[in-house]
């Protein structure tokens, strides 16, 4: 049956300081949100930092955020970052092992209830919250026995080399999954002929793409959520928004989900995607033209067949050229006017895609 502890009879902080020497390299340690634990933020000269000395993290410590401890940053410091500095902002503390085990501790630091225990020990205003160590050690935790940790370890790292298992199978399939059905958009096994036997048609992508770009004033008073586009057909990502008081844009340029995107810059490597739902609204320059699809169910075709290297080999080897890529003003109606590709009939595209 478990009792009740409070924190600093198995944590104690360390005060292993080091002075910060210019002519030296350290490590630098990220502590990454909700539990997912630390990471190397990058190496830097130690003339680089401001702070005359740092913490000196071990192996083993568990290491915690004054400013995100309520946003489940903190973690156990793993080998590869031994010996990294920190801040004041990152205290270390050093794990009684005969009470806790450093590693049923740190499945313990991800449940909600250690979570709200640093949210209850931070405090502060707005933006200044931060959490008070004392405050933080007197908080009282449920222990179980070293025998009844060990016997709960075994099963939780049982868990998760399944669900790992799990993930990696997850990802074999989706990534066979989208070589299909690139296949299947562009079925080199069938000649021109046999595709059009079949029922598809040649079409060009002027009768499948609109320009649908949504120009908007930029406004010094407001901030524009903003994507990028990865190259090799990898899709989306966020990025950071744009302060309208901070961009020399005059102009920018709302884009929707489901719509056709590519970068101007990148297209040769194949920066062709969809505008995902939770992107439906963000804001580009124009160096990301963006483009309705008329078939209703077009979307999916056209991403797999821009997913193709054989695409953007074609595309680029053309008369159009990299150049067009980045001309504004032959942006009219299509991204490659008069460009042809296969498709299906008006009414559909090939079922098995």
């Amino acid at each position: 049956m478990a009792k009740t502890i409070s924190i600093d009879e198995f944590l104690t902080k360390s005060e292993d300081w080091v002075l910060v020497q210019p002519d030296q390299r350290y490590k630098q340690i990220t502590a990454r949100l909700w539990g997912k634990g630390l990471k190397l933020r990058g190496e830097v000269q130690g003339s680089a930092i401001a702070a005359a000395k740092q913490y000196k993290a071990k192996a083993g410590q568990f290491l915690i955020s004054r400013i995100d401890a309520r946003h489940g940053a903190f973690g156990i410091v793993p080998d590869n970052l031994d010996g990294a500095l920190v801040s004041n902002d990152f205290p270390c503390f050093d794990i009684d092992s005969s009470k806790v085990l450093p590693h049923f501790f740190e499945w313990y630091s991800r449940t909600p209830e250690f979570v709200d225990l640093c949210r209850r020990a931070s405090e502060g205003s707005t933006n200044r919250v931060r959490m008070k160590e004392n405050k933080f050690l007197k908080m009282s935790v449920p222990l179980l026995s070293i025998c009844e940790q060990r016997q709960i370890l075994a099963r939780l790292d049982r868990v998760a080399d399944l669900i790992e298992l799990a993930r990696k199978r997850l990802d074999v399939i989706a990534s066979d999954r989208r070589a299909l059905t690139v296949a299947l958009a562009r079925r080199s096994d069938l000649s021109n002929e046999e595709k059009l036997q079949s029922g598809w048609t040649r079409v060009t992508l002027d009768d499948v793409l609109r320009l649908g770009a949504e120009p908007v004033q930029v406004s010094p008073d407001s901030c524009y959520p903003n994507l990028g586009i990865y190259s090799y057909a990898r899709g989306v990502f966020a990025k950071p928004p744009i302060d309208g008081a901070a961009t020399s844009a005059r102009l920018l340029y709302k884009v929707r989900a489901g719509q056709f995107i590519y970068s101007r810059l990148f297209a040769f490597e194949g920066a062709f995607t969809i505008v995902p739902e939770e992107l439906d609204g963000a804001f580009v320059s124009n160096e990301f033209p963006s483009f309705d699809i008329l078939p209703s169910n077009g979307a999916a075709f056209l991403r797999a067949y821009f997913s193709d290297t054989r695409t953007w080999q074609t595309l680029l080897a053309g008369s159009l050229g990299l150049a067009l890529l980045r001309k504004v003003g032959n942006v009219r109606s299509s991204p490659f006017p008069g460009r042809n590709y296969p498709t299906g009939s008006v009414t559909g595209m090939p079922s098995a895609v």
